[in-house]
């Protein structure tokens, strides 16, 4: 099937404002990109691309004071298949894995392992390793966190969400996250699309999407303590030890979100060919 992604950000800058954005399909997708999801800024100013430590591609630019736009509108092919599920997946001796996956065992900013390690072991230690306690900790953190778009908070950690029970879907990864880290699980924080194609009516407003992926079985495994079941049409746009590494617009200077829209929605190929 086909997906049409895209964002449009309108901003208010009080004075000329520097600017990371981390947006657009990440570079493992790049043979499914049929129109590409480039940022566009109106008024245009120049935009200087770099790719941060984790392989992320960003955009640096100087927004200008006044109001300013940035969006993009793309199409990504997508296989149609649910996220995999591996239940055979082994949990690996932490002298076996690669090296590249260490950083994701450790705390992080929003990830604090030192307060949730006794609590983890006591809650999962007798689960069985590899996907089984994956997935143990997806039940219980789908289970213990209420979903409310009403109490979000940049600044929750997954000690906090642990403890208020309640927050939005980073929240939702950065506990998973946390407690699988705990349980010497690499995982690591990921952000991207994910539109309700596949899921009844009536569907949600637009937004950016997170959940995580864990190393087991040899591969990094996605896993949504949010929805917590298999979902199709998820295309990545960045990975980090948490939400701190992939912000998706980093301001360096006061500003003002004037509006926000997101859409992946799946382009019917029937209708298509019948023009």
């Amino acid at each position: 099937m086909k997906l049409r992604v895209g964002y449009e950000m309108i901003y208010d800058f009080p004075q000329p404002t520097p600017m990371i954005v981390v947006l657009g399909t990440h570079f493992s997708r790049a043979s499914d990109i049929i129109v590409p999801d480039f940022l566009t800024v109106d008024p245009p100013v120049q935009i200087t691309p770099y790719r941060d430590m984790f392989g992320n591609w960003c955009s640096r630019l100087v927004a200008p004071a006044g109001r300013m736009r940035l969006a993009a509108d793309g199409i990504v092919r997508d296989s149609g298949i649910p996220d995999p599920v591996v239940p055979t997946a082994i949990q690996h001796a932490i002298e076996d894995l690669p090296a590249d996956s260490i950083v994701y065992l450790l705390g992080s900013r929003y990830c604090e392992t030192d307060l949730l390690s006794d609590t983890a072991w006591k809650m999962f230690e007798t689960t069985t390793p590899g996907w089984p306690r994956v997935q143990a900790i997806c039940d219980f953190v789908h289970n213990h966190i209420k979903f409310d778009y009403q109490h979000a908070r940049a600044t929750r950690t997954a000690h906090e969400a642990f403890d208020e029970g309640r927050g939005v879907c980073r929240d939702y990864a950065h506990l998973a996250i946390a407690l699988c880290r705990c349980m010497n699980i690499p995982a690591r924080y990921c952000t991207g699309y994910l539109g309700d194609v596949g899921t009844p009516k009536p569907w949600a407003a637009g937004d950016f999407a997170g959940w995580f992926e864990a190393f087991i079985g040899g591969h990094w495994y996605t896993f949504d303590p949010r929805n917590n079941v298999p979902r199709l049409g998820r295309v990545l746009i960045a990975q980090g030890r948490d939400a701190a590494d992939v912000p998706i617009t980093q301001t360096f200077g006061p500003n003002t979100l004037v509006s926000f829209k997101v859409w992946t929605d799946e382009i019917d190929e029937t209708a298509d060919r019948s023009h």
